[in-house]
């Protein structure tokens, strides 16, 4: 890493600016999440349930199958159905 004051404060601002940028990017998509899980709300979809397909879609297929087949067993060897 360079030390401060070598040359880099143009590198340095871009850096910073974009980080701002993407943070701010971020901001503004997290915002539109929460407005389309209020409008999920008004409409009577569960939240929750919404929010474990999401994350299920999202998910490796593969790493899914292993975790819902350990579920099951789990399910099993306590008497849940």
């Amino acid at each position: 890493m360079s030390e401060p004051g070598q040359g880099h404060n143009g590198q340095l601002k871009s850096i910073v600016d974009r980080i701002n940028n993407l943070m701010d990017a971020r901001d503004e998509v997290s915002s539109d999440i929460r407005d389309v899980f209020a409008e999920a709300k008004g409409n009577g979809f569960d939240i929750p349930a919404l929010r474990a397909i999401v994350r299920t879609q999202r998910e490796d297929a593969e790493k899914r199958r292993n975790r819902e087949a350990m579920i099951d067993i789990y399910r099993g060897e306590l008497g849940i159905d």
